[in-house]
């Protein structure tokens, strides 16, 4: 894995973290306890910060990335997923804010200043576009993306379920010896 230092930070993993070698990840950036980074994902925390709860899990070749301060927005925007978040292949979060419990399908773009509730599905190849909030416990769609209807209980219990299988499988890979 490629962990790299900006401006004198260095990405922090808190204990129980898988991170794929072929991933890159940038600066200020912080992921929580048993969460997982798959393979060739790129994550810049160079001009913001990037947070990164527990039992998260980033799949293949997601983009993470910030927006710096400026006038308009002193502040910028970072990046900060919640609690047991599934992001998908592919998935491009943009200086955006996820919730707990929540997947993200993939090829999704969630734009910066976009505030996920908890409890949240966005389907496949969707665009959240700059500024939008996505209201807890739906399903969202399209491009724009529009909220589409309530989850169900399945579905909720669902978010929690894909969290965790994705803690298995780090733990798999973390008790393979690297060949």
């Amino acid at each position: 894995m490629s962990l790299t230092s900006y401006k004198g930070k260095t990405p922090q993993l808190a204990e129980g973290v898988y991170v794929h070698p072929s991933s890159v990840l940038v600066g200020d950036i912080e992921i929580g306890l048993h969460s997982s980074i798959w393979p060739l994902v790129a994550a810049r925390g160079d001009v913001n910060i990037i947070r990164i709860g527990e039992r998260t899990n980033v799949q293949d070749g997601s983009v993470l990335h910030v927006s710096r301060p400026t006038t308009k927005n002193p502040a910028g925007s970072p990046l900060v997923i919640g609690d047991d978040v599934t992001v998908g292949h592919k998935v491009m979060l943009h200086g955006c804010q996820l919730g707990n419990r929540i997947l993200v399908g993939m090829g999704a773009i969630v734009m910066d200043d976009v505030i996920v509730e908890d409890d949240v599905i966005i389907g496949a190849g969707s665009l959240v576009p700059p500024g939008k909030r996505l209201e807890s416990g739906y399903l969202y769609v399209g491009s724009p993306v529009k909220q589409a209807r309530a989850l169900n209980e399945a579905e909720r219990s669902f978010l929690t379920q894909s969290a965790m299988n994705y803690v298995i499988l780090k733990d798999e890979y973390l008790a393979e010896p690297l060949s």
